[in-house]
């Protein structure tokens, strides 16, 4: 299982939020390629990426930066943010990306998402971020009646092969992962799925893994705040995911 940290990018700075509000924001570096770098270091074989302004806005406000991060790089990223026209994931994907993420537009466009996924394949994955149950759109700003389950199964129908599931009530807060949500998610897919949102500790960790033992179907985890804050070191996670 890999354990792949968080890089969110606003405004040109590595930062954090809680709960998605940028009310709630804390910067960690104003320098996101060299915090890429020092994970890589500690030993990440694949780093997701956030343009968040784009994530909010709905087009790619930091590609610049990210690019950066691509060249300066020998493992691969993921990033999402903003990412509804074609033209924006071709550019990442040329500069050779391992995937990327759509959220908005899997739903708000109609048939965007199949188009992308024929032409791109796996490097095509679908973030399915969920609040109170239901699915949340626009960098999480506003909150759609579609049910999380209903939606999986059309991801399935769609050709989807990977999800990357966030509890956004968990996420920043450091309060551990929505245990239950991830059950009901893996319950009820076999889609690859990548969880995030509030990993906090090693037992978090411990208990993500007992889930994929269980389900089978669990790629990854994301960690963010908690690799910033030190609760938890990436050398020892990613120790911890390889020694099971």
């Amino acid at each position: 299982m890999q354990i792949i940290p968080a890089i969110d990018v606003r405004k040109g700075k590595c930062v954090r939020l809680i709960q998605g509000d940028v009310r709630d924001e804390t910067v960690y570096s104003k320098e996101p390629v060299e915090m890429a770098k020092l994970w890589q270091v500690k030993g990440a074989r694949l780093i997701h990426v956030v343009d968040l302004d784009g994530a909010i806005t709905g087009s790619p406000k930091n590609m610049e930066i990210i690019m950066k991060i691509v060249k300066a790089l020998k493992v691969k990223i993921e990033v999402g943010g903003g990412l509804r026209e074609e033209e924006d994931i071709k550019k990442y994907i040329k500069a050779d990306v391992k995937r990327v993420i759509l959220s908005t537009s899997a739903i708000a466009q109609d048939g965007f998402l199949e188009s992308m996924i024929e032409k791109y394949k796996d490097k095509v994955v679908v973030g399915v971020d969920a609040k109170d149950g239901y699915i949340a759109v626009k960098g999480w700003k506003d909150v759609t009646e579609i049910k999380i389950i209903p939606f999986l199964k059309e991801l399935e129908k769609k050709g989807v092969k990977t999800i990357i599931y966030t509890d956004i009530n968990r996420d920043g807060v450091l309060k551990g992962p929505n245990i239950k949500g991830i059950i009901k998610v893996l319950k009820h897919t076999r889609m690859r799925v990548i969880v995030s949102g509030g990993i906090t500790n090693t037992k978090n960790i411990e208990k993500v893994i007992e889930l994929d033992k269980k389900y089978g179907n669990i790629e990854g985890i994301i960690i963010g705040k908690a690799l910033y804050t030190g609760d938890i070191d990436l050398k020892d996670a990613i120790k911890l995911a390889k020694d099971v």
